[in-house]
């Protein structure tokens, strides 16, 4: 199976869990639900949740087992997508080719419906079974990694800074706080989590770890690349928002062949960090290339 028929097949498997796991549309009072629905099925490659499944598959765990924590994952991604599209944050009007939720359902809708995915996120997490490798220490630990990636050291973070950051010049340590805590804090729990919960050793945690923190930093300057040479019909949203919201990019500080320099450094690092492992971490191996050559 190809990277892409193994990224779909893992695509197809989270939407099913999530289909179950979310309220159904018509259930009382049915435009959360219906909003809630609108906005995790709104497209997406599910990369997130994606690196739950393989890193729990790298250290010889089972995909079934952390299929909530997967999708818990992606419940508060797309939360975070939802509060990052309202007025108050970057005012956009499309996501993934779709209007966003906000122009929908209106602001109100749109900030609950993030509520509500952010809360039903920590209860899948809460849920998991407490035994096996994991334990009830273990949830708890999941739990804390999860908070810590969501929170003020982590996504809610580097959205503060972004959003103090902009129409300021801001300094190479700035950036690199504003990315790894908005975009990388997120892809480091995805990694962390499904390991966690499949028995990963101390050594196989820490080399996952610096995997994770190299390939969200590939995708963020990837990103900001992609909003100034991107195709607005792939991206499925207008490009050049970042330089119309004045935002700090990878590109505006370190100019475009820079940072086409400094994606390419950072997956180098991430396919180093797997160099012990075997044919089992091959799926996260093709993400790296994924992520430098991906279009949207």
């Amino acid at each position: 199976m190809s990277f892409k028929e193994e990224l779909v097949r893992q695509a197809s498997l989270v939407d099913k869990a999530l289909n179950e796991y979310l309220p159904p549309a018509g259930s009382y009072p049915s435009v959360i639900h219906e909003a809630m629905r609108y906005s995790v099925f709104a497209g997406g490659k599910r990369l997130r949740p994606a690196l739950v499944l393989a890193s729990a598959k790298a250290v010889g765990g089972d995909e079934k087992k952390v299929l909530p924590a997967a999708c818990a994952i992606e419940l508060l991604h797309t939360y975070s997508l939802v509060h990052d599209d309202l007025p108050a944050m970057d005012n956009d009007d499309l996501r993934r080719g779709r209007p966003t939720s906000h122009k929908v359902y209106g602001e109100a809708i749109a900030v609950l419906v993030g509520d509500a995915l952010l809360t039903l996120a920590f209860g899948l997490l809460a849920g998991l079974p407490q035994t096996g490798p994991l334990g009830t220490g273990g949830v708890v630990h999941v739990i804390t990694e999860v908070a810590e990636a969501a929170g003020t050291a982590g996504l809610i973070g580097g959205q503060v800074v972004d959003i103090l950051s902009a129409e300021k010049l801001v300094d190479k340590q700035t950036l690199k706080y504003i990315h790894s805590c908005k975009t990388g804090a997120l892809y480091r729990a995805s990694v962390r989590v499904g390991a966690m919960i499949s028995g990963a050793s101390p050594e196989q945690l820490n080399k996952l770890t610096v995997y994770a923190e190299n390939l969200g930093l590939a995708f963020q300057i990837v990103d900001d690349i992609l909003d100034i040479e991107g195709d607005e019909q792939k991206l499925g949203k207008p490009v050049g928002s970042d330089i119309k919201n004045q935002k700090a990019t990878y590109p505006a500080l370190h100019g475009l062949s820079g940072a086409k320099e400094m994606a390419r450094q950072a997956a180098e690092q991430a396919t180093g960090a797997l160099y012990h492992f075997g044919s089992e971490a091959d799926f996260l191996r093709g993400l790296i290339y994924f992520v430098l050559q991906r279009d949207n």
